[in-house]
């Protein structure tokens, strides 16, 4: 809940505002790591690329063997 800005909670007396909180943590986990990955995809891409990592390199239609 700190990752998503919500801060140190007090107690929370009702059903709705546990709901509530217990369904924006996950939200604000779940945005969390969707950003990150979008982030960190071209990186990992082009990691790949410099160390010459195909995915599947027997289907790569360039290749004339």
């Amino acid at each position: 809940m700190i990752l998503g800005g919500m801060g140190p909670v007090d107690l929370l007396h009702s059903n709705a505002a546990k709901l509530f909180a217990a369904g924006y943590a996950l939200f604000s986990g779940i945005v969390f790591i969707g950003v990150a990955g979008l982030i960190l995809a071209p990186l990992f891409h082009r990691v790949l690329h410099r160390f010459h990592l195909e995915l599947e390199e027997f289907d790569d239609p360039r290749r004339d063997d």
